[in-house]
């Protein structure tokens, strides 16, 4: 029978190479996978081009792996929060790139990408920086922008429960990014708090199908980058 555990966190991001496109779930802390996270920055690779909805916070989880200087592009709605020290200055000083997106346009490319889609036309951005050198069009007479689908290499994401073909369930709004994220990478790893037998999860209740997933890693009780961050953790 199909098994897609894997038995290591760096077992999991083993084949992560440099220059690879990594798409990684999260909203803020919510659905942040800090241990695969911080097994890429164990394993090493550089000049990662990154998908996420924001840049990080303290020195931990994402802002780790940038602070590490392994982060060649971002690619994300919020590159700045309330916790951001480390992206805001390598940004300031021309040492990592920035591709800023709308949160739902992030959204839509990301799902665009996974459904096979190239671009798209969305009325966010119209006649603001974020527009130039894009292609507008015009629809019954108001102005579109094209985006394009993002597509990745690799997808890192959090689930709270999973069974051993790779089907997802997720803690409420931690899910987030992850279920189009999952679709859009050629191979998606899977932090999971809780593994079970196949069959032991209601179909009704799966959120990503073990179609869109190639391992999973258990990690019973995942670190909560909040409190990392407010007891001054640095991952390095």
């Amino acid at each position: 029978m199909i098994d897609k555990q894997v038995e290591s966190l760096a077992a999991a991001v083993s084949d992560i190479a440099s220059g690879a496109t990594v798409m990684i779930g999260g909203f803020g802390e919510a659905g942040s996978p800090i241990e695969l996270i911080h097994a890429l920055i164990d394993h090493g690779p550089r000049d990662l081009t990154v998908i996420s909805n924001n840049a990080g916070s303290g020195r931990v989880g994402l802002a780790a792996l940038i602070a590490n200087r392994q982060v060649r592009k971002m690619i994300c709605s919020y590159p700045r929060s309330a916790s951001s020290m480390v992206f805001p200055a390598l940004y300031r000083s021309g040492k990592i790139e920035l591709e800023l997106v709308p949160q739902g346009t992030l959204a839509e490319r990301i799902r665009a990408g996974g459904a096979g889609i190239p671009a798209f036309y969305t009325p966010s951005s119209v006649g603001t920086l974020l527009a130039q050198g894009k292609e507008v069009r015009q629809f019954q007479g108001q102005d579109y922008v094209m985006e394009h689908g993002l597509c990745a290499d690799f997808a890192l994401v959090k689930a709270a429960r999973a069974d051993r073909l790779g089907n997802l369930v997720y803690n409420k709004t931690a899910r987030n990014f992850a279920p189009v994220m999952c679709m859009a990478a050629k191979t998606t790893i899977a932090q999971v708090q809780e593994l079970v037998e196949a069959g032991e999860i209601n179909p009704e209740t799966v959120v990503t199908p073990g179609i869109f997933v190639q391992r999973l890693v258990v990690v019973a009780d995942p670190a909560q980058e909040s409190q990392l961050v407010k007891e001054g953790e640095c991952y390095a």
